[in-house]
């Protein structure tokens, strides 16, 4: 029983983290988004200052080139992250299940079964 109770304890604690990566990746997911739309709302108070709203143009901000070029970064780095959380949810939701199969009373049942089977096999050999 205490094997099963710590192998428990233990896909448990592995559930837990799981969640954890995939809690962690939502909030820089959601800081780096906060983060380009301060940025969007810089660059353009910064081109109703100056009146040049063409990046090309020569007489266009390095301030709102330099912002636009964070934003961008931020955004790929997002976009970087969401496929980094996609792959965490399908082994949290992987971890879960292991969790639920080894809680449920019929892993349980089919454990103690194949112990038993194990032991009249045993003692029909001797």
């Amino acid at each position: 029983m205490k094997a099963r109770e710590s192998a428990l304890r233990l896909k448990r604690f592995a559930a837990d983290e799981k969640q954890r990566k995939v809690a962690d990746l939502e909030h820089m997911i959601r800081e780096f988004d906060g983060m380009a739309s301060d940025l969007d709302r810089q660059i353009k108070a910064e081109e109703d200052r100056t009146g040049v709203r063409d990046p090309a143009h020569f007489a266009y901000s390095t301030f709102a080139k330099s912002a636009s070029q964070r934003r961008d970064n931020l955004r790929a780095s997002a976009d970087g992250l969401k496929a980094k959380l996609e792959a965490a949810l399908r082994e949290r939701d992987e971890a879960l299940e292991q969790v639920a199969r080894a809680d449920s009373p019929a892993a349980h049942d089919q454990l103690r079964n194949r112990r038993r089977g194990e032991r009249t096999a045993t003692a029909v050999l001797r």
